[in-house]
């Protein structure tokens, strides 16, 4: 059979690497907004790609920055070497987000980059070896960001992984005892994601921060998920009165296009300067038309007021979302987990949802940690009457 006879369902199947048995397969053809489209349906993105398409897809003013940057320049030099002012401009406007003393930015191609970067200047800056995570944690899935996984099902099949790892409970305060002058760094999400959206107390995060000084570790938030305005303040740490010593940023950053970075201040960025020269280094990372996106992304949010918006619009999911298979709804702003009883119960209700009869399908999905949660992560830019709309057919579903 030649390739030209063979459909791209066909091929698709073939000659793409699987990550399970039963990938939702949906031909897209294009996507605008908060829609994506196949030959004969339109699909609610809820899910935001996981977080991705804050701003939509295909936002005019992300298009805009990728057309005007193409007509400049592509890939020039590996990070670090040369002055490119995507990458400039983005870190100068990255480093107005956050409070001081986070002054330097070091751009990646994805979160878990990010994540591995992070690993290595709490190591180096420190010249300690351990890393403490939380239980039901999900930092990405390279070999390192593995590592930090606090599930045992999801790397039990790839170790040996790295050594001194430990994990606490998130919210647990007794475990902070855990954190010592061996540690090198605490990764910490501020709000877990694949644990089925758990969202901190603003007491227990500070506590970490302040073991985290006492013993001289490195305070490490991870908000890929969380940041550019996901939550309803542009970073979620925003909200809890805590400074972190790094934060890591992704997914949501990129307007679609594939970037992420970790920040923190110059005096720890330093580290990587110096025995050995060019500690850590890619080749990719902060690629500027990925960056000029991400700008355009970030003075989207700005100027759209998205952030401020957030907390309105999930609360009108909550209000909306109401049925007794519905057993809760948790979460931050346009980053929430409706629970059912049992992935037994949501799985045929995801499915239903994205097959409507009127083809005006809803894409949800669930949580690596908790599949009895519905994922609802729309793009930011969801208005009131969609929102309406996408509840409706979630009910209609169940």
């Amino acid at each position: 059979m030649t390739t030209n006879s063979l459909t791209q369902r066909q091929l698709f199947f073939q000659h793409v690497a699987q990550t399970s048995d039963f990938p939702l397969a949906l031909e897209i053809e294009r996507a605008e907004g908060i829609y994506l489209y196949d030959a004969q349906n339109r699909y609610i993105d809820l899910i935001s790609g996981i977080g991705v398409s804050n701003v939509g897809h295909r936002h005019p003013r992300v298009l805009t920055a990728i057309q005007e940057q193409l007509d400049k320049y592509l890939h020039l030099m590996v990070y670090g070497e040369y002055v490119q002012s995507p990458q400039v401009e983005l870190a100068h406007a990255l480093v107005q987000t956050v409070p001081e003393p986070l002054d330097n930015v070091y751009f990646t191609n994805s979160g878990t980059e990010a994540i591995e970067g992070s690993m290595k200047l709490a190591k180096r800056y420190t010249g300690r070896r351990e890393i403490i995570s939380c239980f039901n944690a999900y930092h990405g899935a390279t070999q390192g960001a593995l590592s930090l996984a606090g599930s045992e099902s999801f790397k039990r099949s790839f170790r040996p992984l790295l050594p001194g790892i430990r994990h606490i409970q998130h919210g647990n305060w007794n475990d902070l005892e855990k954190i010592s002058q061996r540690t090198a760094a605490v990764i910490i999400e501020v709000v877990q994601g694949e644990a089925g959206v758990r969202v901190a107390e603003k007491a227990y995060l500070k506590a970490v921060r302040e073991r985290c000084s006492q013993v001289g570790a490195l305070l490490v938030f991870d908000e890929i998920q969380t940041g550019f305005g996901r939550t309803g303040t542009f970073w979620a740490f925003e909200d809890f009165g805590v400074v972190p010593d790094v934060v890591v940023c992704a997914k949501g950053m990129g307007g679609g296009m594939p970037i992420g970075a970790f920040i923190s201040s110059a005096e720890i960025m330093g580290v990587f300067k110096t025995n050995p020269i060019l500690g850590h280094i890619t080749t990719f990372g902060g690629h500027p038309v990925c960056a000029a996106a991400s700008l355009a992304t970030l003075h989207t949010i700005r100027e759209e007021r998205l952030v401020e918006q957030a907390e309105a619009k999930g609360q009108l999911f909550r209000q909306l979302l109401k049925h007794p298979a519905i057993r809760e709804i948790r979460g931050k702003g346009l980053m929430l987990a409706a629970e059912f009883e049992s992935f037994d119960a949501l799985k045929p209700v995801i499915d239903r949802a994205i097959l409507t009869p009127d083809g005006h399908g809803v894409i949800t999905d669930w949580f690596l940690f908790c599949d009895n949660a519905m994922r609802i992560a729309p793009p930011l830019i969801i208005t009131d009457d969609q929102i309406r709309e996408a509840c409706t057919s979630i009910l209609a579903a169940i």
